[in-house]
């Protein structure tokens, strides 16, 4: 799946990175330097108007200078950081279907195949599954991580898609002001990221001289109908102060 993405980023593909959580690391063959007050650097992804699917970055330097993403990372605040409807700190976990299961189909969906497809639980105590779609035929739990795996970081308020036709056929997810991957369209100044926005893991303002290692991971816990999970999808990442 390493080589998969890696090629993906290369050919200006997608990546995408399924439901809350999952997440990719990209490196880089320089630092991407902080220029105070200016955007540093895009990730770029397919959003579009009213249909972002944000998800949540985070920087580190090579510090130690080993040339792997091994020193500590620093979330970048978007403007949903302190928001009473962001939870900090969240933790889900993802079950594997067990052999035996049956699909159950959405009557109301035909686009949805299993509607109790892929368990999920969390530290809230709260349960819920991730619907599967005719769209994505594939196993959507990665076969190599056992019987189930587990995700940590903060998540957006999963109440933000709406169904704007109110029959189930246009949902709609609009992008947050700003600090998000695959919220703004990539032609859109928003889309921007600033390593000012940068902060530790107490929530404190950090000042970065510059970033090496650049991860997202899926900010939403949330399903679109007969859209599927919403899932953060990357297609690379742009240095902005490159002259």
């Amino acid at each position: 799946m390493i080589a998969k993405a890696e090629a993906a980023i290369k050919n200006n593909s997608l990546v995408c990175l399924g439901g809350f959580g999952g997440y990719i690391v990209m490196g880089f063959d320089h630092t991407i330097v902080n220029v105070p007050g200016q955007y540093n650097f895009q990730v770029t992804g397919n959003a579009f108007n009213n249909w972002a699917e944000p998800g949540i970055v985070q920087v580190a330097s090579d510090v130690n200078g080993n040339g792997l993403p091994d020193d500590e990372w620093y979330e970048i605040a978007g403007s949903e950081y302190n928001s009473p409807k962001t939870v900090h700190n969240y933790e889900i976990t993802w079950h594997r279907p067990t052999a035996g299961h049956v699909a159950t189909p959405d009557e109301q969906y035909p686009y949805i195949t299993d509607k109790n497809y892929i368990k999920w639980t969390d530290n809230k105590g709260n349960t819920g599954y991730m619907e599967k779609n005719s769209f994505h035929s594939q196993n959507y739990f990665p076969n190599w991580k056992g019987d189930k795996i587990t995700f940590k970081g903060t998540m957006l308020d999963p109440d933000r898609i709406k169904d704007q036709s109110g029959a189930g056929s246009f949902f709609i997810c609009p992008a947050y002001e700003y600090g998000y991957a695959d919220n703004w369209a990539n032609n859109d100044e928003k889309s921007g990221i600033k390593l000012d926005w940068a902060v530790d893991a107490n929530g404190k303002p950090v000042k970065l001289k510059g970033i090496d290692f650049i991860r997202v991971h899926t900010g939403m816990r949330a399903q679109g109908g007969w859209l599927g999970e919403v899932s953060t999808e990357i297609t690379g990442v742009k240095d902005l102060n490159l002259k």
